[in-house]
């Protein structure tokens, strides 16, 4: 373990020996960890809707349960996704709003022009599309040899899926998972980063895409995003107003990148920590749309969402105050004993298995939802056809990060059938 890890690591006590009411779930490096785990327990256990006084985020309210989750996501009345959704306070001078961090009316117009990219009629169309590429991927895989599974498939094959939905040229896709991390490497998540040099690089994604934006707008309407944005009405001005660009544009590329990026990779944890699940898995190849809502649930790609209270509410016992952040930790919802049996187990097979937080719930429940698990379930179908197993061998090493909750290498050994 390289030593700022390892330093960090020895810097993390156990939950149980703090007292309570200073418990901080929001450290990074609890999540680069993985010991976010048993903060998450005692929350749930002693403390389900949690404030915690000191941060370096400053004071916020955390919720841990599954049903308070779901109440507070469906309920953007009193609780506001209005400026900022993760938990730290985005800077003053490089405001980018986004239709997710937006309430109605706004944040309904410009989802709904954005829609039809992901709409069932259009995923008919790239499923075809989606399994040539993943099979180019798998076919091109060295066998025996030990590679990163995070480089040499997770981002190239979502990479691709992005490119295709904005309709991005082929040759340069490899800006777009840069840009997706350069969004989300941000102080506002935990990570110590020059955040002047990140507005810098995120101008030059605007600058790009709004070369774009002025091709599409002169063509005729197509069905990938940037085309959509500029031949809707509601939104054909949207490149006149650049941060607001900027800030969607932010949104849709990690939005497309971040939950089937790290679902891909967290599959292979999973089943590698759960071997009698992958021989279930080989046994039963239909269990394999019912396991990609478990891997899902079981990996949750984004830890948390953050709401701003826009009035004072009495919330389970506990009175949040107008402006309070209140943090959904989506992470703690899908391991929540009292919703979902034995949560901290992985089951291919486990019932109603959709019935996870990963996507969010009411307005804001996520937009490609089906796409992400459209990917993951050719992808598995796929493996199965060329590959006996798919080794673990090595400690996968994961981002820095209170939100993204994904990996940097995932270290492993295909094996042929």
């Amino acid at each position: 373990m390289p030593d700022t890890l390892h330093q960090q690591a020895q810097g993390i006590k156990s939950p149980w020996d703090l007292p309570l009411q200073t418990l901080d779930v929001s450290r990074a490096e609890l999540f680069q960890q993985n010991r976010h785990g048993e903060y998450f327990r005692r929350l749930r256990q002693e403390d389900p809707v949690h404030f915690c006084e000191e941060s370096q985020f400053g004071p916020f309210w955390s919720i841990t349960r599954y049903e308070d989750i779901v109440a507070v996501d469906s309920n953007h009345r009193q609780f506001s996704s209005r400026r900022d959704i993760v938990i730290g306070d985005a800077p003053a001078d490089f405001d980018t709003p986004m239709f997710i961090a937006s309430d109605p009316p706004v944040h309904d117009v410009q989802r709904k022009a954005v829609q039809p990219a992901v709409a069932p009629t259009q995923l008919s169309d790239i499923e075809s599309l989606i399994r040539q590429r993943v099979t180019a991927i798998l076919d091109a895989l060295p066998v025996g040899e030990k590679i990163n599974w995070v480089e040499h498939v997770s981002k190239e094959l979502t990479t691709q899926m992005l490119a295709t939905l904005f309709d991005f040229p082929f040759e340069d896709r490899h800006l777009l998972p840069y840009w997706s991390d350069v969004t989300t490497t941000s102080e506002t998540v935990g990570v110590e980063v020059d955040m002047k040099h990140r507005e810098a690089e995120l101008h030059k994604c605007l600058a790009y895409f709004t070369a774009l934006w002025k091709e599409r707008a002169a063509q005729p309407r197509k069905f990938d995003f940037i085309s959509l944005f500029a031949h809707d009405p509601e939104t054909k001005d949207m490149v006149n107003n650049p941060m607001e660009l900027l800030g969607n544009l932010m949104l849709l590329i990690v939005g497309g990148n971040d939950t089937t990026r790290n679902s891909i990779s967290g599959g292979i944890v999973a089943l590698n920590e759960s071997p009698a699940e992958y021989a279930k898995l080989k046994a039963n190849p239909t269990l394999i749309p019912n396991m990609v809502s478990e891997i899902i649930r079981w990996q949750t790609p984004l830890a948390h969402m953050r709401r701003t209270a826009t009035e004072d509410v009495s919330f389970k016992g506990k009175s949040i105050r107008k402006g309070d952040k209140v943090v959904m930790w989506y992470v703690s919802g899908n391991r929540d004993e009292t919703a979902i049996d034995s949560p901290d187990e992985f089951r291919i097979d486990r019932a109603n298995a959709r019935r996870h937080l990963s996507f969010g719930f009411g307005i804001h429940r996520c937009m490609g939802n089906r796409v992400a698990e459209m990917q993951l379930r050719i992808l598995w179908e796929e493996i199965l056809k060329r590959f006996d197993h798919i080794e673990l061998v090595g400690k996968p090493t994961r981002v820095l990060s209170n939100f993204v909750l994904g990996y940097e290498d995932v270290p492993v050994v295909v094996h042929a059938r």
